[in-house]
C-alpha cells in the first residue's frame, strides 16, 4: 500500500491547485487579467491565462507537506535537487505569466528557459549515463550538461506548443504521466526496495494532482487557461522526471532486460510519452525555418489547428490526441508485460483506429464529392443556372428547406446527393 503516499500528494495537489484555479479565474475576470483574443486563438471570449499559477502552488504545497512524511525523507535528504526544481518552476512560471500579460519577444523566453534549465543542471539534476541493453553508457560531465539542457527546453517548448485547445496539455499530460508513474513504480521496485520513494515518482505523482484539479477549469468551454507559465511548468516536470530516473537505470540490474525490446524502454519511454507535442514542435521548427521565419514564430498549422480545419469539433480534436497518446505510451509501456507480438499487436491495431477516426472528415468529404458528382446532369444544369452549388448544402448538413429562393428541382438535386452519403431522406 506505498502508493497511498504517492496518491495522497497528488490529491492534495488537485485539490489545491482546483481551489486556487477557481480563485485565480474569479480575479482574473474581475481585473480583466486577459490578453486580447488573436487571429490564431480557438476561444472567442476573453479568458484569464493565469492557470499555472494554480498548478505552481499546488505542487509547492504538496512538496512541503511530503517533506513532513517519514516515508520521504530519503528524497529530501538531498534538498538541493528540490531546490532547484523549485527554483527552476519559479523562473519558467514568472516568465510565462509576463508573457501572457505583456507578449515577450521569444529571445527573451528562451532565455529563461536556459537559465531554468540551467539552474536544474548545476545543482546535478542531469544525465550522468543513458542505459543500453547490457549496461550503461556514462557520460562526461559537459556532455552530460549540454543534453539535459536541450532536453528541458525541448520538451517545454513541445509541451508549449500544442496548449492550443482546451483542456488538451491537462488531459495528454494526465495519460502521459500516468504511465510514466506506473513505469517508475516497476522500476524501482525492481531495482531495490528502499528506493521506492524517489524524486522521479514524486514528481510524476504531483503533476498528475495538477493537471487532475486544473482541468475542470480548463474543459470546454475553458474558463481558465495555463498560459504559457503552465505550458512550460508542465514540460519542465515531464522532463525533470524522466531525466531523474532515467540517469538511475542500470537495465543490466533489471529483470525485463533480459528481453532484447524491453530493454530498450528506459530510452524509448520518456519520449513516447511526449510523442505527440514532440512531433507538433518538430513540424512547426521545419516549417517555418522552410519558410524564412523564426521557429518560435506564431501560427496556425498545429496540429490541433489542422485537426479543426479537417472538420473536427474542439472536444473530438481533444479526444483524437488523448488517444493517440494512450496507444503510444501504454503501447511501450505494455512490453514490460506482454510478449512483443501481443503489445506490438495492441499498438497496430490502436494506430489504424486512431488513424481511422482522426481522417474521418476527409472520407465524408470525398463522399459527399462522389454523391454530388453522381447526381443527374440535368440536376446539375439546372442547379448551375442559378448559381446553387449542391456540394455546399452537403457537406454542411444543412436543411435544404431553409432557403426559400430554391426552386424544388434544385432541392431534389441536393437532397439527392446527401441521402446518398447519408442513406437518410433529408425530409
Amino acid at each position: 500500500m506505498r502508493v497511498v503516499y504517492y496518491v495522497g500528494a497528488g490529491l492534495l495537489t488537485a485539490v489545491v491547485t482546483f481551489v486556487l484555479s477557481v480563485l485565480i479565474t474569479r480575479f482574473g475576470m474581475k481585473h480583466r487579467l486577459y490578453p486580447k483574443i488573436r487571429e490564431r486563438d480557438v476561444h472567442k471570449r476573453p479568458t484569464p491565462r493565469l492557470g499555472g499559477i494554480a498548478m505552481f502552488l499546488g505542487m509547492v504545497i504538496a512538496f512541503a507537506v511530503a517533506s513532513q512524511i517519514g516515508q520521504f525523507h530519503l528524497i529530501f535528504a538531498r534538498p538541493g535537487p528540490i531546490l532547484a526544481i523549485f527554483g527552476s518552476a519559479l523562473i519558467v512560471v514568472a516568465i510565462g505569466v509576463a508573457d501572457d500579460l505583456w507578449d515577450l519577444d521569444w529571445t527573451t523566453k528562451l532565455a529563461g528557459q536556459i537559465l531554468s534549465a540551467g539552474l536544474l543542471a548545476w545543482q546535478g539534476v542531469q544525465l550522468t549515463s543513458l542505459p543500453i541493453p547490457g549496461g550503461v553508457i556514462l557520460l562526461p560531465s559537459y556532455v552530460g550538461l549540454i543534453i539535459t539542457v536541450l532536453a528541458i527546453v525541448l520538451v517545454m517548448n513541445a509541451v508549449n506548443f500544442i496548449d492550443g485547445l482546451d483542456g488538451l496539455v491537462a488531459g495528454v499530460v494526465i495519460i502521459a504521466s500516468s504511465v510514466f508513474f506506473i513505469y517508475s513504480y516497476i522500476l524501482a521496485n525492481q531495482i531495490a526496495q528502499t528506493e521506492y520513494f524517489n524524486l522521479a515518482s514524486l514528481i510524476t505523482a504531483v503533476l498528475i494532482g495538477a493537471c487532475v484539479g486544473f482541468l475542470p477549469l480548463n474543459w470546454h468551454p475553458a474558463k481558465l487557461f495555463m498560459g504559457d507559465s503552465g505550458s512550460m511548468l508542465v514540460g519542465l516536470m515531464m522532463a525533470t522526471s524522466a531525466i531523474s530516473i532515467t540517469g538511475q537505470v542500470d537495465v543490466a540490474n533489471v529483470q525485463f532486460a533480459r528481453q532484447l525490446v524491453p530493454a530498450f524502454i528506459p530510452i524509448v519511454l520518456p519520449f513516447a510519452i511526449l510523442i505527440v507535442p514532440l512531433l507538433d514542435f518538430c513540424l512547426a521548427v521545419i516549417r517555418r525555418l522552410l519558410a524564412g521565419k523564426s521557429p518560435f514564430s506564431a501560427d496556425r498549422k498545429h496540429l490541433h489547428h489542422r485537426l479543426l480545419d479537417m472538420g473536427h469539433t474542439d472536444v473530438r480534436a481533444v479526444v483524437i490526441f488523448y488517444a493517440w497518446t494512450t496507444v503510444i505510451a501504454v503501447g511501450c509501456l505494455l512490453f514490460l508485460f506482454l510478449p512483443t507480438v501481443l503489445a506490438l499487436t495492441f499498438v497496430g491495431v490502436g494506430l489504424v483506429i486512431c488513424t481511422a477516426v482522426t481522417l474521418a472528415p476527409l472520407s465524408r468529404r470525398k463522399a459527399v464529392e462522389a454523391a454530388v458528382q453522381l447526381a443527374s446532369s440535368s440536376d446539375a444544369d439546372q442547379a448551375s443556372a442559378t448559381h446553387f452549388d449542391p456540394l455546399d448544402a452537403a457537406s454542411n448538413s444543412v436543411t435544404l428547406e431553409e432557403d426559400e429562393q430554391v426552386s424544388t428541382d434544385e432541392h431534389a438535386a441536393a437532397g439527392r446527393a446527401l441521402e446518398a452519403l447519408t442513406g437518410k431522406d433529408p425530409t
